[in-house]
């Protein structure tokens, strides 16, 4: 279907957008419904269309508003979005992760947990595949560097101590905490999620590299394994 229809008169949704720009201006975010935003991102990129019947349907597809933006592109071009769309929804994403991240860049991670926790489950709790994320600091815990190790499967993700414990040494970083998702629900540590956290900290132990903790995220919490008791000293 074609996002932009050429009009010879004043479209019916003309008055419906100043509206709702002059709601969002008045009153942000907490002034529209999750769809209305959806709209409101919608018109950018699709000028000379009724975009509420989209976003509506994005919602009634999707589930949450979060879900949409962490659709795939396949999977939004499936529900009628173009190109164009798509990039100004994957933008705003990047762009919100962006935000987070210099929350926390350079600032103390344990005095700014919260953050961190919020950080983390906003990047990888809906993700469909498990990622192996790697956050890097210094002798004053400040986080100096945030990497995804590897990508895995829906259930499977590798970890590589020694290649773990090799950019640590490249960063001349003194601790790690250890992140990755359960795209399952279950942010429950599994044996192997424990076994390979021994064997991350045992490697990384003899060279002064301390592992803060092992966050196991997903769209349902996020577990702390140093909190669990199963981070081994």
């Amino acid at each position: 279907m074609e996002e932009a229809l050429e009009i010879t008169q004043q479209p019916h949704y003309t008055g419906h957008r100043d509206r709702l720009r002059e709601r969002f201006l008045k009153g942000g975010s907490n002034a529209l419904a999750d769809y209305e935003i959806l709209e409101l991102i919608l018109f950018m990129a699709i000028p000379r269309r009724d975009v509420k019947p989209l976003a509506k349907s994005l919602m009634t597809h999707f589930g949450t508003f979060a879900a949409i933006f962490h659709a795939t592109p396949e999977e939004l071009k499936a529900q009628g979005l173009s190109d164009a769309s798509i990039s100004a929804l994957k933008i705003i994403q990047a762009s919100s992760f962006h935000f987070m991240k210099q929350d926390i860049l350079k600032k103390q991670i344990l005095n700014s947990w919260s953050k961190l926790l919020d950080y983390v489950q906003a990047t990888m709790a809906l993700e469909k595949k498990e990622n192996f994320r790697l956050l890097f600091l210094n002798k004053k815990n400040e986080l100096i560097a945030d990497e995804i190790q590897q990508s895995g499967t829906v259930d499977h993700t590798p970890a590589y101590p020694r290649e773990i414990v090799k950019r640590a040494l490249e960063l001349s970083a003194t601790a790690i905490i250890l992140v990755h998702n359960h795209p399952s629900g279950d942010p429950t540590p599994s044996r192997p999620d424990i076994d390979m956290t021994a064997q991350i900290v045992a490697a990384a132990k003899p060279l002064g590299i301390v592992i803060h903790d092992h966050l196991i995220v997903s769209r349902n919490g996020t577990t702390s394994m140093r909190n669990k008791g199963l981070l081994p000293s």
